[in-house]
């Protein structure tokens, strides 16, 4: 398997890894709407810790992929996370989305395309206006 086709799945591994973070976010936050006996049941319920077991295996698979990704992908990848988080808060929490939110959605979308696209659009570009 050539270097291209490695940098192509582990960027999608990597963005699984971001999926599994932002569902344990949604875990965390469903966790913290409830009301506890005691502090300790707050942070030590299966809830939650379920959701950081979540965190660290993401953690640990994002570390992994960097032997593929590039660095400078790697936030890029990143913000795809406030795009599951989105989408998950309004299935799982029953969030509202707003006009703000949805435009946020869509600035984050278009410059992971514009950033994966990298030097195509960039010769697009130059080649209309040479």
């Amino acid at each position: 398997m050539n270097n291209g086709n490695l940098v192509i799945i582990f960027s999608c591994v990597f963005l699984c890894s971001v999926l599994i973070s932002s569902i344990s976010q949604i875990l965390l936050k469903k966790s913290a709407d409830r009301i506890y006996d005691s502090r300790i049941k707050e942070y030590l319920n299966p809830p939650v810790i379920i959701a950081y077991g979540m965190f660290f295996c993401s953690m640990m698979i994002t570390m992994y992929c960097y032997k593929y990704v590039d660095v400078s992908a790697g936030p890029i990848l990143e913000s795809a996370g406030y795009i599951f988080v989105g989408v998950l808060g309004y299935i799982f929490l029953k969030e509202r989305f707003t006009k703000k939110k949805v435009i946020g959605m869509i600035l984050i979308l278009l410059g992971i395309v514009i950033f994966s696209l990298g030097g195509e659009i960039f010769n697009f570009v130059t080649g209309i206006f040479s």
